[in-house]
């Protein structure tokens, strides 16, 4: 494999980086998890359903079962006599074969000798038909999909107790930062389990020798190091990957976050994110989150496109990310290429702007990726 880390202070552009993270990676296999564990991770392909879902005709609220037919012309000055006697039934009950709709319990007089309707109504009014929620042959989980709440309601009401996930497994290596704290290795922590990821966490001195004898340590499906990624004389983690021949590049053309360090040792990535939280979470969305696609099989990630506020200017030749708010109908710019705390918690969405782009317009529609789940 061929090596692009730069030399002479070039920096290595962000995407030629993620092409050679990307490059020869495949899906991990699916595991099965209890469904009350699959929210927020990929799904898997699963097994088509046998039988629809509802099986049967059923009924969505308490009242009369009744053939529409039987109903024509009805109404509160013209009411309908019934020639076949209604069936009560609850909402959830099975339809009586001969019925195709429920009328609300006031809409029938059932005292007398003959039943009459004060209404009429239309075949499948009142009701679920057989199918309508799921048909047979159709997945209850769409493979490559993020579960959601409804998808658990879907499989729930199909009588799973358990789905297919794609759900690989990271190695996250804090190399300890002198004043001992742990903000950046948490941020990505969560950022990883919020994903769907599973999580294994180990701690490292900052020499080069401890931080490869940490990422050999782990068997995992990503690496990803937090921390030694800089040029100072502290700075370890490209050297590390050095060792044994698994660096890629160090320095890449993206801000925040250009003392990115990328590798592969044999078939499994490995992105060194800097201390810096802001760095670390720029670099996490631009290279590590497109891994965590392609591991899980992910279909695809769709924004929202709306005007932006206000200009956004660039550098050309960096890859820049930025952050923004929604206010009304638009995209506000909070912050682009240096995030501060504060644009980290105010924001809803980041966006990237290519480093062949000079920023854009006021007014310009532009596409963000919500930072938060509902």
């Amino acid at each position: 494999m061929s090596r692009t880390q730069p030399s002479n202070g070039a920096l290595t552009s962000l995407e030629s980086a993620l092409a050679e993270l990307l490059d020869g990676l495949v899906a991990v296999a699916p595991v099965s998890v209890p469904l009350e564990q699959a929210r927020g991770r990929i799904a898997a392909a699963t097994a088509e359903l046998a039988v629809p879902q509802p099986e049967w005709n059923r009924a969505v609220i308490d009242g009369w079962a009744l053939r529409s037919l039987d109903l024509a012309g009805a109404s509160s000055y013209s009411p309908v006599p019934l020639i076949n006697a209604p069936v009560w039934v609850e909402a959830g009950d099975k339809l009586p074969d001969s019925c195709d709709c429920v009328l609300k319990a006031e809409l029938v007089e059932s005292e007398g000798p003959i039943a009459q309707a004060y209404m009429d109504a239309i075949p499948g009014e009142g009701i679920r038909r057989t199918g309508e929620d799921i048909s047979a042959g159709r997945p209850v989980l769409l493979d490559g999909r993020r579960i959601g709440f409804a998808d658990i309601l879907a499989a729930r009401a199909a009588g799973f107790e358990r789905v297919a996930v794609r759900s690989p497994n990271i190695g996250l290596i804090d190399v300890a930062a002198g004043d001992g704290r742990l903000l950046t290795v948490q941020l990505i922590a969560d950022l990883l389990e919020g994903a769907g990821m599973r999580v294994s966490v180990k701690t490292s001195a900052r020499d080069a020798k401890s931080i490869a004898g940490a990422l050999a340590s782990h068997e995992c499906d990503l690496m990803v190091v937090v921390g030694g990624t800089g040029f100072g004389r502290t700075d370890a983690t490209a050297q590390a990957l050095s060792m044994d021949n698994a660096l890629i590049a160090h320095g890449i053309a993206l801000r925040p976050g250009h003392t990115v360090a990328t590798g592969k040792r044999g078939p499994v990535p490995v992105v060194a994110l800097p201390g810096a939280p802001d760095q670390a979470f720029a670099a996490y969305h631009a290279l590590v989150q497109p891994v965590l696609d392609r591991l899980t099989g992910r279909t695809g990630r769709f924004g929202i496109t709306l005007p932006l506020a206000r200009k956004i200017s660039s550098t050309v030749g960096i890859a820049e990310i930025g952050l923004v708010r929604q206010e009304q109908a638009g995209w506000m710019p909070l912050g682009v290429g240096d995030l501060s705390l504060d644009h980290l918690r105010m924001a809803d969405a980041w966006l990237a702007i290519a480093a062949d782009s000079e920023g854009y317009a006021a007014g310009a529609p532009v596409e963000a990726f919500p930072l938060r789940m509902a």
